[in-house]
């Protein structure tokens, strides 16, 4: 009941988003009810529904990685003071995010099935009655429960992601060398002093009680002891102690302070290797001949398994290195003795790289994908089927909405800096040339290696 209260509560841009989640889980599904369709059509078919089966897989990956983007910029799921104290807490907000998830997926679901119904001829009344009847196999009984399973893959896999990234997580540094213990009682911490056997039932052991402030002070100054010094130097005007160099965060070590935000990623290697392995995979495709076809659905001609296997190394490489690449083009923007304009948008891009970097390199991969499969007929360019045609549609609309949605996560992650830029007196405009700088310079590094990636990937298809 909460759920649904936050979610007719949300903003209108938080209600588009989800309906965009819903259309797509919508189109998923419908892609896999047409599966089924043809799978009780043709009984004889053999390996034919697994795979088409298994090409469904592609949307209902892009369906879901574009359901967990929404779910992270929900402002309702963002943690806010005051809500763990009606009960909000950060497992309860998680359990929120992917009730709605499941909410606009089911949702998405439901119509994909009333308009399959629809045009099988089941469901009357409405115009374009069994306008597909003869394709979507509507002479056969549908199995309702292998639909009602099939409808339930996306719901079941995205709530399910998005309780897997948005889970709690203990993000304080440990320093290195101190291992977490179960103190006395069970209590959880990390002291480094052991206590003995019965050391807390020692008669005495909980008597020393610090005095008060103000009366006395502690009982080695009652004593005589000398105070110990704290490491503090006095401020010039005010005389008020003011922290040293050393003080920015007590009680860690300078070599244990969490890395800054600029650090680059650490993905980019593996990316580039991962990359260079399905090159070569492809590469290797081109030159055996002999490796059997795999025919591929929707009226496009045959492949390799070989070149499959290849596609979908480079596209992985390519989502692995988008935030290394990303990260190394803000470092780009800022040689060569900067201005404020080109330092302010290099700093952003390499802030920003992670967040931003993966969502572009999924795109990349799926334009050199969408490249590559116009070279599958030859020169005269593929025949898509409207069951291909629609696939494509809904992987680079839901990669290209991704990116969008990350670009505005960020955009609400850095407010309080542009805010802070506006009150020391930036112009707007340099504001908008920044973020024109990062856009040209991103697209200048992503275009070419893109074009690149998608002539080598379509060079075993070719020939």
């Amino acid at each position: 009941m909460l759920a649904l209260r936050l979610t007719r509560g949300a903003h209108p841009a938080v209600q588009l988003r989800r309906l965009l989640v819903a259309a797509a889980s919508a189109g998923t599904g419908f892609l896999l009810l047409c599966t089924l369709g043809y799978a009780v059509s043709h009984p004889d078919a053999g390996s034919g529904p697994l795979l088409r089966l298994a090409w469904c897989a592609t949307p209902l990956a892009a369906t879901v990685y574009f359901a967990v983007a929404v779910a992270r910029t929900d402002p309702a799921t963002s943690p806010r003071p005051g809500l763990s104290a009606i009960g909000l807490g950060p497992t309860r907000l998680m359990a929120f995010s992917a009730t709605t998830t499941a909410l606009a997926c089911t949702l998405g679901s439901m119509l994909a099935l009333l308009f399959f119904l629809h045009l099988r001829g089941d469901l009357t009344g409405m115009p374009f009655d069994g306008a597909a009847a003869e394709f979507l196999a509507a002479d056969s009984p549908l199995p309702l429960p292998a639909a009602l399973t099939l409808l339930s893959l996306t719901p079941v896999i995205a709530s399910l992601s998005v309780a897997l990234t948005l889970r709690p997580r203990d993000d304080r540094p440990t320093p290195p060398g101190t291992r977490r213990a179960f103190g006395r009682f069970g209590a959880y911490g990390s002291g480094t002093a052991r206590e003995t056997f019965g050391a807390y039932g020692r008669f005495g052991a909980r008597l020393r009680v610090p005095a008060r402030p103000g009366r006395g002070g502690t009982p080695q100054a009652q004593a005589g002891e000398p105070r110990p010094q704290a490491d503090t130097a006095p401020h010039p005007d005010t005389g008020i102690p003011a922290p040293t160099q050393g003080d920015a965060q007590p009680g860690l070590p300078p070599d244990t302070l969490p890395a800054p935000p600029t650090a680059p990623p650490k993905g980019l290697p593996w990316g580039i290797a991962v990359l260079a392995a399905g090159l070569a995979v492809e590469a290797y495709a081109t030159r055996s001949g002999t490796t059997p076809t795999t025919p591929l659905p929707g009226g496009l001609a045959t492949g390799t398994p070989a070149v499959l296997i290849g596609w979908l190394l480079t596209a992985t490489g390519l989502a692995l290195a988008g935030p290394g690449l990303t990260h190394l083009c803000g470092r780009l923007l800022q040689t060569a003795r900067p201005g404020a304009l080109r330092l302010l948008a290099g700093r952003v891009l390499m802030t920003e790289s992670t967040r931003v970097g993966r969502p572009l390199g999924v795109v990349c991969a799926v334009a050199s994908g969408a490249y590559a499969m116009t070279a599958l007929d030859g020169p005269d360019g593929a025949e898509f089927g409207p069951l291909t045609t629609l696939g494509l549609l809904l992987v680079t609309g839901c990669t290209l909405a991704t990116l969008l949605t990350a670009a505005v996560e960020a955009k609400h992650a850095r407010a309080d800096t542009t805010q802070a830029l506006l009150r020391l007196g930036a112009p707007a405009a340099m504001l908008r040339g920044a973020a024109a700088v990062r856009a040209g310079a991103l697209l200048a590094l992503f275009g070419p290696l893109t074009l690149v990636v998608a002539e080598l990937a379509a060079l075993p298809l070719a020939r």
